[in-house]
């Protein structure tokens, strides 16, 4: 998109001067004019090679847009709506106040498409791998029912949501994690460099090692031999396991099997639900029909196997059945849960009691969340604690046994 210079006055009739993109020079009166400013002159700006090299290197460099953004772009909409701010200044001001070069380039895309008469939802739907689907799709609606000052709101709760939960999942994750690593490092620095030590002291015994040791010696000789292979059949592994898991069976059948994870499968799943409740009271309060929020939800809900069961309770309520029936096939929600759905669906407050839901499981995850570390700690401990026994039991014993019998003979 070209960049025009332009010069004109402004309301108090002061010369002003400045830069815009636009795909016309009529696009950049259009941009001056509804900001308040009389255009005099306009032309397409120079670009020299030096800035086109700055340019790549910016580039290059530049940090992206992450959820935090979002975040406060959902917060700012929000605030320049509920002021009656019209949407093509509120971006201009949006652009003008941005200081990640990576949000003045998503303004700048979403007033040029906005300037050329797309609506809001459709521009956004031009950076769908940033937004997602659920937040254009309750963008659109916001603009179809006349509400979408609320939809900003309550998409950024809706987010602030979800990054809560993920920090705390981190935290929590963040010291086991760090054990794992440092266990597996331990045990690849003594099977390398320590053991083969005692080998070749336990070689001049000329004695029957016990079985223990003998495993713990055949063990660190095959690392030794083989680590290049190792390395080889890690990565492959790696890469082989994150190719099936892009695949939609791959996903399907690992996002079903971490909800029997033990310990971290019950605040997976909690966590899904309440999003899953969250997203789709946000949905049916905006006026979102039934089957299409469903729809939406379903992509929301981060996990292929829950995501199908939310289809399956779409394709129910096609059929003519009711939700709360629809909702018990799925088998994924507890009895009370069922009865409150129940209960929402024959009141018509069903949004209402989908918000308790949310919250509901929102305290159990946190509550759940909370409590992983502690419950996690004791099975390091104990991993750690069978680690070291082998070890010290395979380096020590021949060791004791060779005293043993130099004192045996020594007193004969």
């Amino acid at each position: 998109m070209p960049t025009y210079t332009w010069r004109g006055r402004n309301s108090r009739g002061e010369s002003v001067t400045g830069e815009l993109d636009a795909m016309t020079e009529s696009g950049v009166a259009d941009q001056l004019l509804a900001t308040g400013i009389a255009p005099v002159h306009i032309a397409e700006a120079k670009v020299t090679k030096s800035e086109q090299g700055e340019g790549l290197l910016a580039r290059l460099n530049r940090k992206p847009v992450v959820v935090d953004d979002l975040m406060i772009f959902s917060r700012q909409m929000y605030t320049l709506n509920k002021a009656g701010v019209p949407i093509l200044r509120a971006f201009a001001g949006l652009q003008a106040s941005a200081t990640k070069p990576a949000m003045v380039e998503l303004f700048k895309d979403i007033r040029s498409s906005l300037d050329q008469g797309r609506e809001l939802s459709a521009s956004l739907a031009r950076h769908q791998d940033l937004f997602g689907n659920f937040y254009i799709s309750m963008v659109r609606v916001g603009e179809m029912t006349g509400r979408l000052t609320e939809v900003f709101l309550r998409l950024n709760e809706h987010m602030e949501f979800e990054r809560d939960v993920r920090e705390r999942i981190k935290q929590a994750m963040r010291y086991p994690t760090f054990v794992m690593i440092a266990m597996a490092l331990a045990i690849v620095v003594l099977n390398i460099f320590v053991i083969p030590v005692f080998a070749k002291v336990f070689a001049g015994f000329n004695a029957q090692l016990p079985l223990l040791t003998r495993g713990l010696l055949a063990f660190s000789g095959w690392m030794v031999s083989w680590w290049p292979l190792l390395i080889a059949l890690t990565i492959g592994a790696v890469v082989a396991v994150r190719a099936y898991l892009r695949t939609p069976q791959g996903r399907y059948r690992w996002d079903a099997q971490k909800l029997k994870l033990p310990i971290v499968g019950d605040i997976i799943l909690k966590a899904t639900l309440s999003r899953f409740a969250r997203s789709f009271a946000l949905s049916s309060q905006s006026g979102v029909p039934l089957v299409q929020a469903l729809t939406v939800v379903a992509q929301t809900v981060d996990n292929a196997f829950i995501g199908s069961r939310i289809e399956q309770m779409r394709d129910g309520i096609e059929r003519g059945e009711s939700i709360s029936r629809c909702a018990t096939a799925t088998g994924v929600f507890t009895p009370v849960v069922l009865q409150m759905i129940n209960v929402g669906e024959e009141t018509g407050e069903l949004d209402n009691l989908l918000f308790e839901i949310a919250e509901m499981y929102e305290r159990d995850t946190d509550y759940a969340i909370k409590g992983l570390s502690a419950a996690i700690e004791p099975i390091l401990l104990a991993v750690i604690a069978t680690l070291v026994l082998l070890l010290a039991l395979g380096v020590f014993l021949p060791l004791w046994n060779l005293g043993q019998a130099a004192m045996g003979k020594g007193g004969g």
